[in-house]
């Protein structure tokens, strides 16, 4: 155990500077543009999207790309003006409905289209974007948004997207918001003569056309976010498992640059099916047994596209041949494998409905690769994964972002994200089986749904019977560190919290050097420390499993 008396000056400081800290950071400045691409105006809301078809061809060697995309939706009111998201590089060369062109303005990356006449609410409808362009190259996939184009080992192209945080709407015409996922969704990619696109879903069918290109048509049968739509092109190589999970056969498909075929079969068989077991045992079944699941070679690092997530670790374990904890656990496997299919559950499967709270996204998946080394090595190595983690955290803004402006908050919802989870397991749900069935249940509970903050908070309130939604708020709004003040008064030994949140309460495990832990309830007023013989001298306080600052007179 970490000594209790490990102070820093975070810790020791924690409400006071941490509060003063956040009230002299500049307010960042939002534009219009911000709030065209992050607000859920009525001309967003106005329609509910059912079904997207995605047609577009990738000239390789002029970086552009053309094509249209038909939006099929539901009128959720009566209107007239809708907004689509396309990015101003990109053209808009005309969007047609009722097989005849309607008129649209731009502004920023937004585009607003009028229709001839009231679409009435609870009807359907549909419209067809036809655009063209060279879209955005990424410089540094997939941190920054974009395509990348590049050459595999043999001087053949090999091309990518990424497009998370950005928007999808950097590539193709689409309602560019988390809150309102497609139904289902039909990608056809035409790509150059000896080359291969592998995108989301089932391959449906593959069409030889004039001059040498290949059209693939790939249907993805369940709800799917727009920055997990991806196109990967290459010359790709592929081989084939299956997994029997718990709810039958999924197929495991993997498409890899050739002269990486035998590195990856076993880096694959290695990885895959013990993370699938995993993350099934915790979070309940994998969500898209219709779509499958595959992995695909990128030039980028990685990313959770939906059933068809990206792998650019170099077939190596670790993150890039380093653990991120520095505690030898995450040499043990592969973490773009391991952390990028976890989002299956978290990100693809519930999905948050505004990019500043992606923490739940990425809270819960960086806690999946604690679990999934619980599940291979044992609980302790579990603990001492995630206590790692913390050498990441900066405590330098709020978790949460700003809302309707398309700004995610600190980088801190990974690992102070995941040492939050474990706390609250720790504390309030000590008991494993049921800390399962919570952890499973939040996955069939919010099945394929987008979902906010509040529902998720609310959600673990239920489950625990505890209102811990001071304990949430103090982790994700703020980025102090709640301090745990205890002193020792003529004899007697006594404890408070001190936070940002008010009525902040959390019951922590306290001992006697070599003792067994107490759990405590203690709130931001002071109250005794009911163990007889406690010292400033074999106070132990359960820093270990409790991401908190410690404060002792």
């Amino acid at each position: 155990m970490r000594s209790t008396f490990l102070l820093f000056l975070a810790a020791l400081l924690s409400c006071s500077l941490g509060a003063s800290a956040q009230l002299l950071q500049p307010k960042p400045a939002f534009t219009r543009a911000d709030s065209l691409r992050g607000a859920l105006t009525p001309l967003r809301t106005c329609y509910d999207i059912n079904y997207y078809h995605l047609d577009v061809k990738l000239d390789v060697a002029n970086k552009s790309i053309s094509g249209s995309n038909l939006f099929h939706f539901t009128a959720t009111q009566d209107f007239t003006r809708l907004q689509f998201d396309l990015f101003a590089n990109l053209k808009v060369e005309k969007v047609e409905y009722q097989g005849k062109p309607v008129p649209y303005t731009r502004e920023a990356n937004a585009v607003f289209v009028t229709f001839p006449a009231p679409i009435q609410k609870g009807s359907r409808a549909e419209f067809r974007v036809y655009y063209s362009g060279q879209p955005t190259v990424a410089k540094n996939a997939p941190w920054d948004g974009g395509f990348v184009f590049t050459q595999d080992g043999k001087g053949k192209p090999w091309v990518a997207t990424a497009c998370q945080g950005v928007g999808a709407s950097i590539w193709w015409p689409t309602k560019d918001h988390q809150a309102d996922e497609v139904d289902s969704m039909l990608i056809s990619v035409t790509v150059p003569k000896g080359l291969k696109d592998i995108s989301n879903g089932r391959l449906r069918k593959t069409t030889k056309l004039k001059g040498g290109a290949t059209r693939f048509d790939w249907f993805v049968n369940n709800p799917i976010n727009n920055y997990d739509v991806a196109l990967n092109v290459a010359d790709y190589t592929h081989f084939a498992d299956e997994y029997t999970g718990e709810k039958g056969k999924l197929t495991l498909d993997y498409w890899v640059l050739p002269e990486n075929l035998a590195k990856a079969k076993t880096q694959f068989a290695a990885n895959v099916k013990p993370m699938l077991k995993a993350m099934e045992n915790w979070f309940g079944p994998y969500p898209f047994y219709e779509d499958g699941f595959k992995l695909i070679e990128t030039p980028h690092l990685g990313m959770e596209h939906q059933s068809a997530v990206a792998y650019g670790n170099k077939y190596q374990n670790g993150y890039l041949g380093a653990d991120r904890s520095a505690t030898g656990w995450g040499l043990k496997w592969d973490f773009i494998i391991i952390h990028e299919s976890g989002h299956e559950w978290f990100g693809n499967n519930i999905t948050s409905k505004d990019i500043a709270d992606m923490w739940i996204h990425e809270s819960f998946t960086t806690y999946s690769e604690a679990l999934f080394v619980e599940s291979q090595f044992g609980k302790l190595a579990a603990q001492q994964y995630i206590h790692g983690q913390r050498r990441n955290i900066r405590n330098d803004k709020p978790i949460i972002g700003p809302y309707e402006v398309n700004r995610e908050g600190s980088s801190d919802m990974y690992d102070k994200g995941s040492n939050l989870l474990n706390m609250i397991r720790t504390a309030y749900v000590p008991d494993d089986a049921k800390w399962r069935e919570l952890l499973r249940g939040l996955s069939s509970t919010f099945y394929h749904q987008t979902v906010t903050t509040d529902q998720i908070i609310a959600y673990f309130n239920k489950q625990t019977g505890q209102d811990l939604t001071p304990v949430f708020d103090q982790y994700l709004r703020h980025s102090a560190l709640p301090t745990l003040e205890v002193r020792f008064v003529e004899g007697k030994s006594e404890a408070r919290w001190i936070a940002n949140v008010p009525g902040f309460a959390l019951p922590i495990r306290v001992r006697q050097k070599g003792g067994e832990y107490s759990t405590l309830p203690l709130t931001t007023s002071f109250q005794p420390l009911s163990l007889p013989g406690l010292t400033k001298d074999n106070l132990e306080v359960d820093t270990e499993n409790y991401y908190i600052g410690v404060l002792v007179e």
